[in-house]
């Protein structure tokens, strides 16, 4: 890696763990071209901001930063910002007509030209101020990174894009169609992030149980949970965005005997009602979601099943907006998060009837929670007095010998905590530990035998 600095650069990375995967590649190939990453954007060369650009609430969020760093760049204090990723995918010309003062744009796909950007925004080059470029037939490589999750996880992306048409996403508007990573090159980044002292890999997609079908022919995800079960260093996989078709017989039962494939998997359902999920256009019904749901349970042990809804869609009656909640209520997810829809223009659903007003929304989602609330504390407490394995995170700051851990129920940053009570513990140690208590979405325990 290169030592001689070009310049000092500031990085804001924004939105999903895909975003974050984009983010850490980016970061690594300004580091090898020797620009040199800083904590604070004042006093910067130039600030990169990796947007979001899914839903309303993600874009205002991001233009909030950018409008932030442009202050900073308006007091002399950063040099130049480049902006980068879904927002500038999705809006492209029409950011640079909200922000001006933007001294490049770069594309999710521009992503592998982000060092000529930053180059032209720190010398000043206003010729040309925007990277575009097609997506690609085949997911982008995600090698060197310089990743900025913990050093004991990080997430590893199988495919980009997604080829779902569902009327409330504009995903495939900015990330194209499903494009699949080959399984050997998935194994090889694996093996460099197990080389990098990465424990835990999270798997993600847009849409992880489609994986394979435009390379191969064929679903291939069952096999690529086998090759990734055998890299030496790896001791936790887990499995985020399945969507709810192509989940096979085969699928299941990797799931349920693999050595390193902790028993969570994390399923955006979006609705219950057929009606509703049909003007969402999802594919698969009421009926083959509860078939789905029991075959997972049982051939999976000890699962935690993760999913999230939208309420207030275009439409949605009060009777199926109760349907929904208790399905939730029977069904007793272990974790789910709820999402007011969202209002995209460039979307079917937007055409739709039956748009309803916001406090209806929020109303129905504070509703909803509290169903999912009572359920995932009655979780928690029934963890009480169980031996647990988990994965420290770090220190409590607040308590002496406590950690900040993980079980296998909990995938960062979106699940609860474990609080441990332990001594000499590492970030990246797995320990079995005993369940003392639960504190709503938490839990507490003490550490029973030496980590591994």
């Amino acid at each position: 890696m290169t030592t001689a600095s070009k310049g000092t650069y500031a990085f804001v990375s924004l939105g999903c763990p895909k975003n974050t995967v984009d983010s850490e590649r980016m970061l690594g190939k300004l580091a090898q071209d020797g620009y040199r990453l800083v904590a604070d954007a004042s006093g910067a060369d130039v600030v990169v901001v990796n947007t979001c650009g899914f839903i309303e609430s993600a874009r205002q969020e991001s233009l909030g930063v950018i409008r932030e760093m442009l202050e900073l760049k308006q007091q002399g204090k950063v040099g130049s910002v480049v902006v980068a990723g879904c927002l500038a995918e999705r809006q492209q010309g029409m950011l640079l007509e909200e922000v001006p003062e933007v001294d490049q744009i770069v594309g999710v796909f521009g992503r592998e030209e982000i060092v000529g950007a930053v180059d032209r925004a720190v010398s000043q080059q206003r010729e040309q101020r925007s990277i575009f470029r097609p997506a690609p037939v085949r997911a982008l490589e995600d090698t060197s990174r310089l990743r900025i999750t913990p050093r004991h996880y990080a997430y590893l992306k199988i495919s980009e894009g997604c080829d779902r048409l569902c009327t409330f996403c504009a995903i495939p508007k900015m990330r194209g169609k499903h494009a699949t990573k080959p399984i050997e090159e998935v194994i090889k980044e694996a093996k460099e992030l197990a080389a990098d002292g990465v424990r835990e890999l999270i798997v993600v997609a847009q849409d992880s149980t489609y994986y394979g079908m435009d390379l191969y022919g064929r679903v291939r995800l069952a096999e690529l949970l086998q090759e990734l079960d055998k890299v030496d260093g790896l001791q936790w996989i887990r499995l985020l965005y399945a969507y709810p078709e192509h989940v096979t017989d085969e699928l299941l039962d990797v799931l349920g005997s693999a050595k390193k494939i902790v028993p969570y998997v994390d399923m955006p359902l979006q609705h219950i009602n057929d009606r509703v999920l049909k003007r969402m256009q999802r594919r698969v019904d009421r009926a083959k979601t509860e078939d789905l749901i029991a075959r997972w349970r049982t051939a999976v042990p000890d699962l935690t099943f993760r999913t999230t809804f939208i309420v207030g869609f275009p439409g949605e009656t009060d009777a199926e907006f109760d349907e929904l909640c208790g399905f939730v209520r029977d069904t007793a997810f272990d974790r789910a998060g709820v999402f007011t829809y969202s209002l995209e223009p460039d979307t079917p659903a937007a055409k739709l009837d039956g748009h309803m007003p916001n406090e209806i929304k929020q109303e129905r989602l504070d509703r909803l929670m509290k169903v999912q609330q009572e359920v995932a504390f009655a979780w928690s407490n029934r963890q009480v007095g169980r031996e647990i394995e988990a994965i420290i995170d770090g220190n409590d700051p607040e308590v002496p010998n406590h950690y900040h851990a993980r079980g296998h129920a909990d995938a960062p940053d979106i699940d609860g905590l474990v609080r441990i009570k332990g001594k000499n513990l590492r970030p990246g140690d797995i320990v079995k530990a005993k369940v003392t208590g639960a504190d709503g979405y938490d839990l507490a325990a003490r550490a029973i035998g030496n980590p591994r």
